[in-house]
């Protein structure tokens, strides 16, 4: 509000000072009074840009909030499901390790079973010659 007396002001003395060099002092006195509404009118516009500028800049800001959240929300359910994908992965590594084990354990039993009875027989031939 100072702002707007001293500008005021300072138009008033400047029209003043304008209408002074002519004898009708009351044309100084209708400018000086324009003069100040014209100023008042002004400094109420800009308050109300200033206003609005920040409304704008709230809103702004509140958007860019909601979606950096949304964002990381997104980025966290995107890694959730990378890791649940991960593991079931995993598990099933783990299934077919355990499974192609067992069919090598198979493998080797029925191998060991066949060199001992071939041993078997070859003793057995040794014996009877």
């Amino acid at each position: 509000m100072d702002s707007k007396l001293v500008l005021a002001a300072a138009l008033a003395t400047l029209a003043l000072a304008g209408c002074a060099k002519k004898e009708d002092t009351s044309a100084a006195a209708d400018a000086a009074a324009q003069a100040a509404a014209a100023a008042d009118k002004a400094t109420d516009a800009a308050g109300q840009a200033v206003d609005a500028a920040g409304d704008a800049a709230a809103a702004a800001a509140t958007d860019a909030a909601q979606t950096a959240g949304d964002a990381a929300q997104d980025a966290a359910a995107a890694a959730g499901d990378a890791a649940k994908d991960a593991a079931a992965a995993a598990g099933d590594a783990a299934k077919d390790a355990a499974a192609k084990a067992g069919d090598a354990a198979k493998d080797a039993a029925a191998a060991t079973g066949a060199a001992v009875e071939k041993a078997g027989e070859k003793i057995q031939d040794a014996a009877k010659h």
